[in-house]
C-alpha cells in the first residue's frame, strides 16, 4: 500500500499575485493561518512558523518558489513531508491547489484525513481574509480545547 497523498483546492476570487503573496508574506499569512513567522518564504530559506494558540511551531524548508505560480516546502509537521501549493489563473480569480505528500507513520490514514481537513480550513480562512477581510479564526477554533491558556486573539 502506498502512502496517501492529500489534496485540497479552493477558488479565491482575487488575482494570483495577491493570493500568492498572502502565502509568502507572513504579515498577511498571520491573519489567517499561523500566528508568527521568522520571515518571508524564499527558495532555499528556512523559516520558523508558530501557532501560539497551541504552543507549537515548526521549521519550514522552502524548496522552490515560482512567483505567482508555485510554492514547495518541506516541514516536519507532523513528520517530514512535502507540500506543493499552486496558484492557477481562473476566470473568477485564482484556483489554489495544495498537495501534501511523503506521509508516513503508524496511522498514516488518520494523518492524511487530519491534514486534508487542516488544508481545507487554511484555504477557507485565506478566502475569507483575502475576499472579505474577515478572520474567521478557523485554525485557532479547530481545536479550542487545545488552545494555550489565556490565548485569545
Amino acid at each position: 500500500m502506498s502512502a496517501p497523498i492529500v489534496k485540497a483546492e479552493m477558488l479565491i476570487r482575487k488575482p494570483a499575485a495577491d493570493v500568492f503573496n498572502a502565502f509568502v508574506d507572513p504579515l498577511i499569512t498571520t491573519k489567517f493561518w499561523f500566528t508568527k513567522s521568522s520571515g518571508r518564504l524564499e527558495a532555499g530559506k528556512r523559516v520558523r512558523w508558530d501557532w501560539e494558540m497551541y504552543g507549537v511551531g515548526d521549521d519550514v524548508d522552502v524548496k522552490a518558489i515560482e512567483p505567482n505560480k508555485r510554492i514547495v516546502f518541506e516541514w516536519s509537521f507532523p513528520k517530514s513531508n512535502l507540500v506543493e501549493m499552486t496558484f492557477a489563473h481562473h476566470a473568477k480569480g485564482t484556483l489554489v491547489s495544495i498537495t501534501n505528500s511523503g506521509l508516513r507513520g503508524d496511522d498514516v490514514i488518520a494523518l492524511a484525513l487530519d491534514l486534508t481537513q487542516g488544508w481545507n480550513l487554511v484555504l477557507a480562512a485565506a478566502k475569507a481574509w483575502l475576499e472579505h477581510g474577515v478572520d474567521l479564526k478557523l485554525v485557532a477554533d479547530k481545536a479550542p480545547d487545545h488552545n494555550v491558556e489565556g490565548w485569545d486573539r
